[in-house]
């Protein structure tokens, strides 16, 4: 689910980057492949700078602890879920925990100095 949020975010701030609506793009997407009910779910409400919680950022990365810890246990690679950790964790140190997991956005949002709101 995490990866799937940070993938979300960042193929709309590229986006927006690069000029085009992120409304445009979740529209153009949402019904094909790349189309999930995270990106349903979570692109509108990244459009409104809603982190009102859903799934608390800090609930998230208790999941993505054990995922983490399951997989050295296994000597298994989880480098996506190691990053995207990263991400929430940095989130959290500036005050994000209670925020929705959805807020990975705020994320990609800082390191490219863009809004996807309105």
């Amino acid at each position: 689910m995490a990866i799937n949020i940070a993938a979300v975010a960042e193929g709309l701030v590229l986006g927006k980057k690069a000029g085009v609506d992120p409304e445009r793009i979740f529209e153009a997407i949402k019904g094909g492949l790349a189309g999930s009910q995270c990106l349903s779910d979570k692109a509108p409400r990244m459009f409104k700078g809603d982190y009102d919680p859903g799934f608390r950022m800090k609930l998230h990365v208790k999941d993505l602890t054990n995922v983490l810890e399951t997989s050295r246990e296994l000597h298994t690679a989880m480098p996506l879920s190691a990053q995207v950790m990263e991400m929430m964790q940095t989130l959290m140190a500036e005050g994000h925990t209670e925020a929705d997991h959805g807020g990975l956005a705020m994320f990609y949002e800082k390191l490219n100095s863009i809004s996807l709101e309105k």
